[in-house]
């Protein structure tokens, strides 16, 4: 995690050198992900269409973009309308999946990397509308609505793509997208701004959304006990974090006021006793643990019972811009099964 964030946002001559030879291998990548959407652009290869009305939520980079709160946000929006919403994911260990569940408890989660029998089990079971999470470079399947997500946190990033850099695909693939959503989590908003003016150049008359990815509480992990942000002003943090950017987590929390040590873990790894242990046996010189909520979901069966419990940072998204055109956007999708419920 370390040396792919310093070589994906160095700017140092080290940095610079240690990239050079990924570069060929870095190109190679964008010209396939480009000629691989020209063929589905021209129905040389087919996609499937899912039973229900579709919205996709992805992004162009290798996590850390907020795209797994918005499809949870997204899901919770038509479960507040009425609707059962169906949330279809690859899976990665189960955290993702369960990290859906704990956030819109009514909703079908599916966890399948083949995403269109994923979809077609979250009907059979009696969703009536599909969030599709990380689904944006699945041309393969159908969707009434698709989502890309970027981060203002990128714009740090090199622009070079896979390995060179953390880009799956080009900007030119966000002319894709009927709609784009700048998130921030450390970033200043004026960052944020000048991502979306460059997302706007882009994409053309496509409208782009902004919303802030904040810490709104914490929650003890085991007893669920609420605390909120400014009881941990002024105290020691380790936050323990095994997430795409583990640095805008510490940083959100050193944002309230702690004083943060950051312990990093791989994206999705598989936590074990004895890393539980370790955190439990660094935690001891600090007033909290603060974990993710997707690092909670791994971590709990683990806990040793006679430590005090971590704290599990609550996610909230504030939109900042164009919220009513992506709720707008949203209804659009599934105006066809309000019609027929109706």
């Amino acid at each position: 995690m370390l040396v792919a964030h310093w070589l994906w946002t160095g700017r140092s001559l080290p940095a610079r050198i240690a990239r050079l030879p990924l570069i060929p291998p870095s190109l190679m990548v964008r010209g396939l992900a480009a000629i691989r959407a020209r063929v589905y652009r021209s129905r040389l290869l087919p996609h499937e269409t899912l039973p229900l009305p579709t919205v996709a939520v992805g992004n162009l980079t290798v996590g850390g973009s907020g795209k797994t709160p918005i499809a949870s946000w997204i899901a919770g929006y038509y479960a507040s309308r009425g609707y059962l919403p169906g949330i279809v994911l690859r899976g990665y260990g189960g955290d993702e999946g369960a990290v859906h569940q704990r956030s819109v408890p009514g909703a079908v989660v599916v966890e399948n990397p083949d995403r269109v029998s994923g979809g077609k089990e979250a009907a059979s079971r009696g969703a009536d509308v599909l969030i599709l999470d990380d689904a944006y470079q699945r041309l393969d399947v159908g969707r009434d609505l698709n989502i890309a997500v970027v981060s203002a946190e990128s714009s740090r990033a090199v622009r070079w793509t896979l390995p060179a850099g953390p880009w799956r695909e080009g900007w030119r693939a966000l002319k894709r997208a009927d709609l784009v959503i700048v998130t921030r989590k450390r970033a200043r908003v004026e960052v944020a701004e000048s991502v979306a003016r460059r997302v706007r150049r882009a994409v053309g008359t496509r409208p782009v959304a902004l919303a802030r990815l904040g810490i709104a509480c914490f929650k003890g992990m085991l007893s669920g006990e609420r605390l909120s942000q400014s009881e941990i002003r002024g105290t020691r943090v380790v936050a323990a974090a095994g997430i795409a950017d583990p640095y805008a987590f510490a940083a959100q929390c050193g944002a309230l006021g702690a004083e943060v040590s950051l312990i990093a873990w791989r994206d999705h790894q598989r936590i074990t006793e004895r890393d539980a242990l370790r955190l439990a046996q660094v935690g001891r010189k600090a007033d909290y643990i603060v974990v993710t909520e997707k690092d909670a979901v791994k971590l709990r069966s683990h806990w040793p019972r006679n430590r005090p419990e971590p704290l599990v940072a609550t996610l909230q998204l504030v939109w900042e811009r164009e919220e009513d055109t992506v709720l707008a956007a949203l209804d659009a999708a599934v105006k066809e099964v309000g019609e027929l419920v109706s």
